[in-house]
């Protein structure tokens, strides 16, 4: 990723560098506000909504065949599971004692929350399986793979 978080990645899909993991979260614009509203993991039924809506906004993307953005709702579903897991092992979601010894996880330490991580890793594993997904990727990696993102010319 760019490390000017000022660009418009729908208008600049150029910048955006493919990462299996979920760095750009919360600075790739104008995904970002479009997709961080609708991420809820709270317990079972918030995952559920968050994970239909957060498809919904997948499918908008693969329609328009903006890779970036359904990119992005790949990233947001991985970070349910994620967060969510985080919480099922570890009591508060914090992996650290406050003096920063390490915490064991726990075999549930909130079993709401596991349940929200299976709903959201079932709808991150239907994107990453997705035929259109996998072709818009490598098209995105071959097209801009030695492209700069360079500052716009006034």
């Amino acid at each position: 990723m760019a490390t000017d978080y000022a660009i418009d990645f729908r208008e600049r899909p150029e910048c955006y560098r493919y990462t299996p993991d979920e760095r750009g979260v919360f600075k790739v614009q104008p995904y970002k506000d479009d997709l961080l509203p609708l991420w809820r993991f709270r317990d079972e039924p918030a995952a559920r909504a968050s994970a239909s809506a957060l498809r919904a906004r997948y499918d908008v993307y693969r329609a328009a065949e903006d890779f970036v953005g359904m990119d992005m709702a790949r990233k947001y579903l991985q970070m349910g599971f994620t967060r969510s897991m985080r919480y099922a092992k570890y009591p508060g979601g914090r992996k650290r004692e406050p003096d920063g010894t390490p915490r064991q996880p726990q075999t549930w330490a909130d079993p709401e929350k596991r349940a929200a991580a299976l709903v959201f890793r079932e709808a991150w594993k239907a994107v990453l399986d997705d035929p259109e997904y996998l072709r818009l990727k490598a098209a995105h990696q071959e097209r801009y793979a030695a492209s700069e993102c360079r500052p716009m010319e006034d």
